[in-house]
This record gives structure tokens, C-alpha cells and sequence, in this order.
């Protein structure tokens, strides 16, 4: 059955939403199980994949304000997940580094997402598979084209 491109957008604005309830529903409990948020989470994701990362690159990233990031970044250093890095050569620039708390949290975090993911996908064609990063990955390139178009407009 052929929808149209209106139907379609319905029918999506119906699905998406019960899917990311769901896998934030799923990745709550490692979320529960390691005593972070969901900010802070993505906070720590941020700095693993990038090896350290700035104040203001990290409030850029999660769209709040830097005084919002410090209350954040202030409560994983608490719960040893970060430490403030202050640069040699200017005390103004701080950087944000994993410790190995914070590295583990996060790698159990990624280890128990990815159990989820195959358990889901596990239970669908491997060529439904292939159709749904095909068509993921077509989806990110757009929106990463119009994301480098947009800020070149700005």
C-alpha cells in the first residue's frame, strides 16, 4: 500500500514517538543503576567521544546555558565521573576529562544500549536491517547537508 507523503508524516509522528519513549524507557534503568541523569549522561557521552571537551562546547552541544552546564558538570565531579582540567597557560579555560569512573559508567551505558538494540532488531529481517540503516543513514546525510547549508546562509 502506497501512502502519500501527508499520511506518511502521520503516520511517523505517531510511531517515532512510541519508539523513543520506549528505548528511553529501556536506558533508564542503566541510568538508575549508575545514578546519573539523562543530561548527564549525554554530558558524559559528549566527553568520551571527544577525549575532553570545553564548558561552553558542551552547553553549545545539549542547547542550555553554560551557568546550566556548571550545575551539571559540578554534580559529576561530586560522583567522580569528571574532573576540571584548568589550562597551564590560561586559568580561564577549563576542560572536561573523563575519570576512570566516569569512562566505565559510560562504557556500561553503550554495552547495555547495544543488548537492547540487538535484542529489538534480533527479532526483524536481517534485510529489514539493512533497509532501516539504508534509510537512517540517508535520512542523517539530509540532515547533515541542510545543517552545513543552514549555517552557511547564517
Amino acid at each position: 500500500m502506497q501512502v502519500s507523503i501527508s499520511q506518511f508524516a502521520d503516520k511517523l509522528m505517531d510511531i517515532i514517538p512510541v519508539i523513543a519513549d520506549e528505548f528511553v524507557q529501556r536506558h533508564s534503568r542503566a541510568f538508575y543503576e549508575c545514578k546519573i541523569t539523562f543530561p548527564q549522561a549525554v554530558v558524559l557521552h559528549y566527553i568520551y567521544k571527544s577525549g575532553e571537551a570545553k564548558m561552553s562546547e558542551m552547553a553549545k552541544y545539549i542547547k542550555v546555558t553554560q551557568a546550566a552546564m556548571t550545575g551539571v558538570v559540578t554534580r559529576l565531579v561530586k560522583g567522580n565521573y569528571v574532573l576540571r582540567v584548568y589550562d597551564p597557560k590560561d586559568r580561564r579555560i577549563i576542560k572536561i576529562k573523563l575519570t576512570d569512573k566516569g569512562a566505565k559508567t559510560i562504557e556500561k551505558m553503550q554495552e547495555q544500549k547495544k543488548e537492547m538494540i540487538m535484542h529489538l532488531f534480533g527479532k526483524v529481517s536481517a534485510k529489514d536491517r539493512d533497509d532501516y540503516l539504508r534509510i537512517l543513514s540517508s535520512i542523517r546525510d539530509i540532515l547533515m547537508k541542510e545543517k552545513t547549508e543552514f549555517k552557511q546562509d547564517a
